[in-house]
């Protein structure tokens, strides 16, 4: 069944819900990727695939255009999967259940893939339609962006002729992004030992949050499930005795942790006095985050009585201090442009396993030497506690270009489209412009997209009537371009 059958822009919509039952998890994006080249084939169109995942695509210039300065369209293939905790899905096998909300595009129970599906079922339409007037295009899909821009960072552009980009990678329509943050990622495991502790198993969680974008929204200062759990633990520990027997929470690195669980030792006859911690502490953390995280929930659930491995005194020790000391969230705002986060971190995935603790973040800035400075803090405080530290992911921000042809292009158009002038502004979150500029000389770029809310959580929905406008503005682009 065809959801999106009489949902305008109709090619548009269906495109965006073939590939949404393509199962498009970073680091699983195969299926994706020969859907793209099939389509090209089908079409007879140049592309090129590489072992990576990405793919280009290229269509010639239509009638009037041939002289004219080629165009990049890109996006990426690949989604954030996020589920609610009772959905069955399973990512690398599955299909998203598409629904309509009103004007609004939603999936069932997990992250709609939005960001950035929409680029790619723009991409295609454009490719598809032979009524519209065009220079050529070049359609860069990469892959792996959620996790560090990997599929930007492999991509060959040799065959690409453009030095103009249009980025389809942004979430606020009429919003256009002129420069971005770089970026990278730091995954820190600290060694741990355990020992046989017997009482009642305690299963204690922190759910409820809002979590979102580690970037576009790292400044709402929503509650890191991640942090606030050491923070629990500490409490709890200034009050009773307890083990650890498992910490885990998160699942990207760039989305802020909405839900984390603690599997706790305690002793047998202590059980109320740990409730009394929770309630007190649940307290505190909801006049704290009431306006920012009003759903905030501590709760705990009874296991059984026995003996469990849970974590020696000094290994327990070492998490909660890190826990307790790592940076998290907002490290600087940037002084040249007020309101703007220039350097932050995100905690976004915590496991514990048989022989070690295990934290992957998410580190961002517009300037380079501050976020060399927070992975080195990163890489002190795991080699104060024993630990290692791998720095991966590296991708530079994209720089300000003050002589741009194509914003001059963006203004006159959306303003004789909608009657109204443009915003263009920077933005904290990563986007692949900064790579494919050190790829492409003098790129000459903008960032743009529809309405798009909740991004990387399963309260993702994208706006129907907004996606229209902003296709319209994307052919009626392409077409001022001769």
């Amino acid at each position: 069944m065809n959801i999106l059958e009489n949902v305008q822009p109709k090619n548009v919509f269906r495109y965006f819900e073939e590939i949404s039952r393509i199962p498009r998890g970073s680091f699983h994006t195969k299926a994706i990727s020969d859907y793209l080249v099939d389509f090209a084939k089908a079409h007879g169109l140049e592309h090129y695939q590489d072992d990576c995942n990405n793919v280009v695509i290229i269509k010639p210039a239509t009638a009037g255009y041939e002289a004219s300065e080629p165009v990049i369209i890109q996006g990426h293939m690949d989604m954030v999967c996020e589920k609610e905790a009772d959905c069955a899905i399973d990512f690398e096998k599955d299909g998203l259940e598409l629904y309509i909300d009103g004007d609004f595009l939603k999936a069932k129970g997990t992250t709609l893939g939005g960001d950035d599906g929409i680029a790619v079922a723009y991409a295609l339409a454009v490719l598809d339609d032979a009524s519209l007037a065009h220079p050529r295009l070049e359609v860069v899909i990469t892959s792996d962006e959620e996790v560090g821009l990997l599929g930007a960072k492999a991509v060959d552009l040799s065959m690409l002729r453009g030095h103009i980009l249009l980025n389809i990678d942004s979430d606020v329509e009429g919003h256009f992004l002129t420069s971005c943050a770089g970026g990278l990622s730091a995954r820190t495991t600290l060694p741990v030992a355990y020992e046989t502790m017997g009482g009642l198993g305690v299963s204690v969680r922190l759910h409820g949050l809002l979590g979102g974008h580690s970037g576009s929204e790292i400044d709402k200062e929503h509650a890191n499930a991640i942090i606030e759990m050491g923070r629990i633990l500490r409490y709890i520990g200034q009050r009773m005795q307890f083990g650890i027997v498992s910490l885990e929470g998160g699942l990207k690195d760039n989305a802020i942790p909405r839900d984390v669980k603690a599997v706790l030792v305690i002793p047998a006859d202590q059980r109320d006095v740990l409730q009394g911690c929770l309630d007190e502490i649940e307290e505190i953390l909801q006049k704290e985050y009431a306006i920012v995280d009003p759903g905030l929930t501590v709760s705990a659930e009874d296991l059984k009585e026995g003996g469990y491995e849970a974590l020696d005194t000094a290994s327990m020790q070492k998490v909660l201090f890190y826990l307790r000391n790592v940076p998290n969230g907002v490290m600087h705002w940037s002084a040249n442009m007020p309101g703007l986060v220039e350097t932050s971190l995100n905690a976004g995935i915590m496991r514990q396993k048989p022989d070690a603790f295990f934290i992957s973040a998410s580190v961002r800035s517009s300037v380079k030497s501050r976020k060399e400075e927070l992975a080195d803090k990163l890489t002190h405080l795991a080699e104060f506690l024993d630990g290692s530290i791998v720095i991966d992911g590296d991708y530079p921000a994209w720089e300000y270009c003050a002589d741009s042809y194509v914003r001059g292009q963006v203004a006159k158009v959306y303003q004789d489209l909608f009657d109204k002038e443009p915003v263009f502004e920077a933005i904290h979150a990563g986007l692949e412009c900064g790579m494919l500029a050190d790829k492409i000389d003098d790129l000459d770029a903008v960032s743009f997209g529809p309405n798009n809310y909740d991004i990387h959580t399963p309260k993702e929905r994208l706006s129907i009537s907004s996606a229209e406008r902003v296709y319209r503005f994307l052919v009626e682009l392409l077409r001022s371009m001769r």
